[in-house]
């Protein structure tokens, strides 16, 4: 039986996983996956690590050293694998679907939270408050929303805002064959979107795509959305425009420095991060925890696909879901032209 060791391990993790597995010996640990604790999958045939596991150049070199030769990433990003050292070392595999609709529909539901004021509304009402000052939000309806990303995601979350009525603008560097949206640049998806909404994998090219000169460009009084990577947006600047009035209001389900903080209980500590404190802090800011993922559709096949993944990789199938970087393509899975039967290496 192989045996996998599980990382940043969480109750509902366990949950899922369990329902799903059969034939493997799944190892939970609540660590994160970094230097410090990569000695505890020595002797595992496989690792499954998170979004905010570090798998560093130094992570990736002791897991080869020590034969542990394939990690599965139970989420779409692999922002924080180095690749670099992984080539011929490590077999790097994810899942790239596992509930669009999670995703958008939260997205969604930071934007009509921070509009209506239903964070407020939900405080003054436990104090017998039912004052409406303060309380006006817009509608939405013939309301412009960018979309930057159309993926899968990007796209759950375009039919939601036609559903009430809103005018779509959006950007995407590979832009949808015969598709009908209405793609622009982005600097005319700033000057002219009500609401921007992020959709994209984070990659060097952008990193901090929303800086002090993309929110000169943006339209007073917009709402900023991210449910995909903290690291998209400068979170200094962020708070700058908010100071301005430029931003209306920020729903972040990410953050970039969250890996020191999500998905953990930090409510007895001192938060050295000025920059989320404030932001926590803002009443026209709503900071969620990484959950636009949790449902329970989205964690069972989370935990269905790495099962498959593990399955294809120990049986010598193709391997649909691998992140290729045998090549400067930039593409994944089973769209790599490089692939050998089936395999990145």
């Amino acid at each position: 039986m192989k045996r996998i060791a599980f990382f940043d391990a969480k109750p509902y993790d366990r949950l899922s996983f369990d329902q799903q597995n059969s034939h493997y010996e799944i190892v939970y640990f609540e660590n994160k996956l970094n230097p410090q604790t990569v000695s505890l999958a020595y002797g595992f045939d496989a690792v499954c690590a998170f979004v905010n596991d570090t798998i560093s150049s130094e992570v990736v070199m002791k897991l080869s050293d020590h034969g542990t030769n394939l990690l599965v990433m139970r989420c779409a990003g692999y922002s924080n694998v180095d690749f670099k050292t992984a080539y011929n070392r490590l077999t790097v595999l994810r899942v790239p679907a596992y509930s669009p609709h999670a995703v958008a529909e939260h997205a969604m539901a930071l934007l009509q939270t921070l509009n209506r004021k239903i964070h407020k509304a939900y405080n003054r009402t436990h104090e017998f408050n039912f004052s409406l000052v303060g309380l006006t939000g817009i509608d939405l309806h013939e309301k412009t929303a960018g979309v930057i990303g159309t993926g899968k995601i990007g796209q759950a979350f375009i039919n939601i805002c036609k559903g009430y009525g809103m005018k779509i603008l959006a950007y995407d560097p590979y832009p949808l064959k015969d598709s009908d949206l209405n793609y622009v640049s982005l600097d005319e998806l700033y000057q002219n979107s009500d609401i921007i909404s992020l959709h994209c994998p984070l990659t060097d090219d952008n990193h901090h795509l929303l800086n002090q000169d993309a929110f000169s460009k943006m339209k007073r009084g917009v709402f900023i959305i991210n449910t995909s990577r903290g690291a998209l947006i400068n979170s200094e600047a962020l708070l700058d425009a908010l100071n301005q009035g430029i931003v209306r209001g920020a729903g972040l389900d990410v953050y970039e420095e969250e890996a020191d903080f999500f998905f953990s209980d930090c409510s007895d500590e001192i938060i050295h991060d000025d920059t989320l404190a404030l932001l926590i802090s803002r009443p026209n800011v709503i900071l969620t925890s990484h959950q636009g993922f949790m449902t329970e559709e989205a964690l069972s096949n989370i935990a269905s696909t790495t099962i498959e993944n593990l399955d294809a990789y120990f049986t010598g199938q193709p391997l649909k879901n691998e992140v290729c970087y045998q090549c400067d393509s930039g593409k994944v899975g089973e769209n790599c032209k490089n692939k050998t039967n089936g395999r990145c290496f």
